[in-house]
């Protein structure tokens, strides 16, 4: 069965129907804007209906319940509840270092209520509402803030139900092991404009799968002899088309019309399954009304930012966040998010809802929403069983994140919008809204960096609140926020790396998400670069000019609200109205202080560092025999890629090796022989190192290279990222010594890998 005739005419007929009807976000956001705007400038003319709302408003504020004050006590009693908090949370993360069911609600449940005090507390007691320029701040910031709090607690609440699938996958895949369960499977890996060597082991990974019945298919979309050349000397199915309608979507849904498989998965061109992938997700099609397995994505590489920094086996990439805590959660709200690669689906269903959606950049989003719309279910798998190339600079990074953002947010103009389309759940919708909502929190983000120079240079306090209430109601909730963030997202990522990696690429998504919601179809796919090297560092004005504005602004802000501070300590004489007139101004000066700070490392994130080798290293231990004419010696790689390997001698050799000297090397757990070359020689943790590279490699001895490096089940762990304080130390080290003063050299960087 294929795709029917009479969907291929429809996308070809009408690819994007749906950018003709009414865009009611686009009304909607005007119409508030429009709004907000005639409400602001009533207010700033001086128009005594809205003056008296706001007006009494004010009093309000000025006057909040007693519930809404802090006890009239000393700081160390005003500690109190952060105190008692902290030793609570900290008791359950001891007793459950990894989160529990009951671990997590509890936890959970603090966070609900600390996070409703808050909410409560900045809505009637802090707003500042005396002239109209002051609540217009206030009031932004309130509002930016509370869009963010909103996603948040979305989030959390989802986060009280958390499904586990990997005893699943244990029971499940017996049936698969034993031949039981076979059926048929189509490995599909679209190509658009990738390097051979990339696509090479690519499609070796996918041979390597142990699994017979199944069938790999290049599908590439520039028509490149080389492509069709590689296909012929691997040995797998090689497919292409006419036309490049629809992009990645369009590639799949043509090559739906030449297959035939059961099952379908799906790789980019980067990504390389381990040889159990397939034994570990296929057994549970068993269950007939499962339409599509999602696995997370891991990287080989490390991400730009972590790269930039120095920190490659330091800190974990950016998208393990949302695998090992944003798809666990949607998966127990029946709201997997197709992510593009590694995943397995289900034909029929596929056919059944009319195919790869075209209508957005991200055709697999909404893939997946389509069949769980149709009343299938999609489950998440959390375990790493292929890995792909992250991006390498911090351009193409950014350039990634921009095409997820314009493709997810085009849900507002597309059919397959999660809160409209027929036949989810509530709690379904209830996901996916705050996967679109987390989008916008760029917007607030820019916002937060931008509020503390309204302290200096206009004359604002937005937030009114003095250093005792900021003890009692904002302390808890962040300091409680901060100890238990790390924890509820498998250690995957510290809250303070969390605001670096927002600050740095805060306003090209800020600006994007605008672009979208006014001309969501403005721009095209854009392939993300891969396979680069280069040996110089590079600065990305573009991405940093206005974090350097931003940097200057909040340093001069900086300095005058000190001054203001320091002006109004030192008079003689207050009086109890201008104590409330300057009420949380010393707040201006602690934001400012923090903003730079944050702003001072992303700037160190945009400054891109070299990168030696387009091929990847990897910290893998394997003992070697090295044949140098008729002498012979043993050691142990330290590193070892497609190319080449460094090797600790475990013994002294007789002879002097020199660069360009050919020897003989056997990896013998891997009974795998290859004609190596010496590049250097070297002393390395009091072992006598031998760097080569492999000049020629036959394509047997490859594919045993390839599936060794990446292949192995089990090679990619869960990394730990360093809890807050750990962080906190390594980022003051990184601002203290750049690596563009103090690590220079470009060298290669092994990635780590289990070992076994």
């Amino acid at each position: 069965m294929t795709i029917t005739q009479s969907n291929q005419r429809k996308y070809r007929r009408n690819p994007r129907k749906s950018r003709f009807k009414p865009r009611a976000a686009t009304l909607f956001l005007l119409s508030t804007i429009i709004l907000s705007a005639v409400v602001v400038g009533a207010w700033f003319a001086g128009e005594d209906k809205i003056n008296a709302i706001f007006a009494e408003i004010n009093l309000l504020q000025r006057n909040p319940p007693m519930w809404l004050e802090a006890p009239m006590v000393t700081g160390k009693y005003l500690l109190a509840p952060t105190v008692a908090l902290l030793i609570a949370v900290w008791g359950i993360m001891r007793v459950s270092p990894q989160p529990r069911v009951w671990s997590r609600r509890l936890v959970v449940g603090i966070l609900l209520l600390l996070t409703g005090r808050y909410i409560l507390w900045r809505s009637f007691s802090t707003l500042n509402l005396d002239t109209a320029l002051n609540g217009v701040f206030s009031l932004g910031l309130f509002g930016l803030e509370m869009f963010v709090l909103l996603s948040a607690t979305i989030q959390l609440f989802l986060m009280l139900n958390v499904k586990e699938r990997r005893h699943d996958a244990d029971r499940k895949s017996i049936a698969v092991v034993e031949g039981n369960f076979n059926p048929s499977v189509d490995v599909l890996i679209p190509t658009y404009n990738e390097p051979t060597f990339i696509l090479r082991r690519t499609i070796i990974g996918c041979q390597a799968l142990e699994y017979r019945n199944k069938t790999i298919y290049l599908l590439d979309d520039t028509r490149r002899p080389e492509m069709k050349a590689l296909a012929e000397e691997l040995g797998c199915e090689y497919i292409t088309r006419k036309e490049n309608n629809h992009a990645k979507a369009g590639n799949l849904n043509h090559a739906l019309t030449k297959i035939n498989g059961e099952l379908i998965v799906v790789f980019d061109a980067d990504f390389i399954p381990t040889s159990n992938f397939l034994t570990r997700t296929v057994g549970f099609f068993q269950d007939e009304q499962l339409a599509l397995v999602q696995t997370p994505q891991s990287f080989y590489n490390a991400d730009p930012i972590a790269h930039n920094l120095g920190l490659e086996n330091v800190v974990t990439p950016e998208e393990e966040v949302f695998y090992r805590q944003i798809q666990p959660i949607k998966d127990s709200a029946g709201s997997v998010v197709c992510a593009g690669t590694s995943f397995v689906v289900r034909r029929s269903a596929l056919e059944k809802t009319g195919g790869f959606v075209t209508e957005s950049l991200s055709e697999d989003y909404f893939t997946g929403i389509n069949l769980s719309a149709k009343g299938y279910k999609l489950i998440y798998l959390d375990e790493k069983l292929s890995a792909g190339l992250a991006a390498e600079n911090i351009g193409a990074h950014a350039t990634q994140r921009i095409r997820w953002a314009q493709g997810t947010l085009q849900a507002f103009f597309i059919k397959s919008n999660p809160l409209t389309i027929k036949g989810l759940r509530p709690l379904q919708r209830l996901a996916h809204l705050e996967g679109l909502l987390n989008w916008f929190a760029s917007i607030s983000r820019v916002g937060f960096l931008l509020m503390p120079l309204a302290y200096s240079f206009f004359g604002i306090i937005p937030v009114q609140a003095t250093v005792e209430e900021a003890l009692y109601f904002l302390l808890p909730f962040y300091l409680t926020q901060l100890a238990v963030f790390s924890w509820l997202n498998s250690h995957s990522r510290s809250a303070i790396l969390s605001e670096i990696y927002s600050i740095a690429l805060a306003f090209p998504l800020a600006l994007t998400v605008i672009k979208v919601m006014l001309n969501p179809f403005s721009k095209g796919f854009k392939v993300t670069p891969k396979g680069n090297a280069h040996n110089k560092f590079y600065f990305n004005w573009n991405l940093a000019l206005p974090l350097i504005l931003l940097f200057i602004g909040n340093a001069v802000s900086l300095w005058r609200n000190l001054g203001m501070c320091l002006s109004l300590l030192w008079q003689q004489t207050t009086t109890p109205e201008l104590v409330e007139h300057f009420k949380g101004l010393d707040l201006g000066w602690i934001w400012s202080i923090y903003n730079l700070v944050l702003i001072g490392i992303a700037l160190l994130i945009l400054l891109d560092a070299p990168k030696a080798d387009v091929y990847e290293w990897f910290d893998l231990r394997r003992v070697v025999r090295l044949d140098i004419g008729e002498k012979t010696a043993w050691g142990v790689t330290t590193m070892i890629s497609e190319v080449g390997a460094e090797i600790a001698l475990t013994q002294q050799i007789p002879i002097e090796l020199l660069p360009g000297q050919s020897v003989n090397l056997e990896i013998t757990e891997e009974n795998l022989q290859l004609n190596a070359e010496v590049l250097r020689t070297g002393i390395k943790d009091e072992f006598l190192t031998i760097r080569v590279k492999f000049p020629l490699v036959t394509v047997p001895q490859h594919r045993r290279l390839v599936q060794m490096l990446f292949c192995r089940p089990g090679q990619w762990k869960h990394k730990f990222t360093p809890g807050e304080f750990q962080s906190f130390i390594l980022l003051f080290k990184i601002l203290l010594k750049p690596r563009i003063l103090f690590d220079r050299k470009a060298d290669v960087n092994a990635v780590m890998v289990s070992k076994v």
